[in-house]
C-alpha cells in the first residue's frame, strides 16, 4: 500500500495478527453468539459435521462452545459456593501480558457480581508501604458465599516489587517466610486457596508487547513498568522461580497454565478450577410472573423530547 507507512508481515505474522484482532472482538461476539452457537453446537455430530465443511473455523468455533459449556459450570459452582457457604480466593499471576486479565474477564463474564469480584489494586499508598504487608489484602478476603479473583496478589512482593528494587533482599527474604504461614492461615479459617502461574514464552510476550505498541485499544495496557520488565526477563524468571520454590505448598500448591494460546489457555484455567471444588446442582424455585397490577386511574406521563439520547443508530 503506497504512501500508507504501514509494514509489510510475513504471511505467519499476517496469520498471528488476525488471530490478535479476532482475540480482540471474542468477548463481543461471545455475547452475541453465546445463544446460537451454543445452540448450534450442542449436538457433538453436529460440531464433527461443521468441522468438516468449515476446517478453518474449527479453532475458534471449538473454543467458543467448551467456553460456553465451561461458563454454564461455573454458574452452578457460583450457586454451590453461595448455597454452602464457601469462602473462595483465586490468585493469577504471570508475567506482564500473560492473558490474566482474558482469563478472569471469561471466568467472570456471566456470573452475579454480588458473588464473584475481582480485586486489582494499585501501587501501595505512603500509608500502606508502613503496614504489615499482607494487611491492605486481608480486606478484600471473601466472606461466606463468596468468590474473589486476585489480578495479582501478594506475590507482587516476589516479582516487579523484587525485580524492580521496590523492596529489600532482606524484605523478600521476611516475604517467604512468612506467607506460607500467612496462606495456610487461610486455609485454616476455610478458605479455599487457588494459585495460577501463567506462563508465557519470551518469544510470545515480545509479540504481544508489539502488538499493545501498535493497536490503539490496547495502549493503555502498556505501562513504563510493562516496558522495563521486558529489558528484565531474566531478572524476572530468576524471581518466579524463586517464588515457586518457597511458597508451592501442599495447603495451596502453585498450578502452572501455558498461556502462549490464550483460548487454550483460558479453557484449561476453568476447566481445573472447577475441578478444584466438588459442586452439585443447586434446585431454584420455579419463578412465577405475578400478574401485573393495573389502576385504571393512572395516567403515563411523557418524558420530554430534551431528555432523550439521540438515536443515532
Amino acid at each position: 500500500m503506497k504512501g500508507s507507512g504501514m509494514r509489510k508481515f510475513d504471511a505467519q505474522t499476517t496469520a498471528r495478527l488476525q488471530q490478535e484482532i479476532e482475540d480482540s472482538f471474542d468477548e463481543e461476539l461471545e455475547i452475541e453468539l453465546s445463544e446460537s452457537l451454543a445452540n448450534m453446537m450442542a449436538d457433538d455430530a453436529e460440531l464433527a459435521e461443521a468441522a468438516t465443511r468449515h476446517a478453518a473455523e474449527l479453532d475458534r468455533r471449538t473454543y467458543f462452545h467448551e467456553l460456553f459449556r465451561l461458563q454454564h459450570e461455573l454458574i452452578r459452582l457460583q450457586d454451590w459456593v453461595v448455597d454452602q457457604g464457601l469462602k473462595m480466593v483465586v490468585l493469577f499471576e504471570g508475567r506482564d501480558s500473560a492473558g490474566k486479565g482474558g482469563a478472569i474477564k471469561r471466568i467472570t463474564q456471566r456470573l452475579n457480581p454480588r458473588v464473584v469480584r475481582t480485586v486489582a489494586l494499585p501501587a501501595p499508598s505512603e500509608r500502606e508501604r508502613t503496614q504489615w504487608y499482607f494487611q491492605r489484602y486481608v480486606p478484600h478476603l471473601p466472606a461466606a458465599g463468596e468468590i474473589v479473583l486476585f489480578d495479582r496478589s501478594w506475590y507482587n512482593r516476589a516479582g516487579v516489587e523484587r525485580v524492580m528494587g521496590f523492596c529489600s533482599e532482606g524484605d523478600v527474604e521476611e516475604f517467604f517466610r512468612s506467607v506460607p504461614e500467612f496462606e495456610r492461615m487461610l486455609v485454616r479459617s476455610g478458605i479455599i486457596l487457588i494459585k495460577y502461574w501463567f506462563s508465557i514464552t519470551d518469544a510470545e510476550q515480545q509479540f504481544r508487547f508489539h502488538m499493545r505498541i501498535h493497536d490503539p485499544l490496547k495502549q493503555w495496557k502498556l505501562s513504563p513498568m510493562d516496558v522495563e520488565s521486558r529489558r528484565r526477563w531474566e531478572d524476572y524468571t530468576r524471581a518466579k522461580e524463586a517464588m515457586l520454590e518457597h511458597t508451592h505448598i501442599p495447603e495451596a500448591p502453585w498450578w502452572v497454565v501455558r498461556a502462549d494460546d490464550k483460548r487454550r489457555a483460558r479453557l484449561n484455567c476453568i476447566a481445573h478450577l472447577l475441578a478444584q471444588v466438588p459442586h452439585g446442582e443447586i434446585t431454584r424455585p420455579t419463578v412465577v410472573l405475578p400478574p401485573r397490577v393495573r389502576n385504571p386511574d393512572y395516567t403515563r406521563h411523557p418524558i420530554p423530547d430534551a431528555m432523550h439520547v439521540p438515536e443515532i443508530w
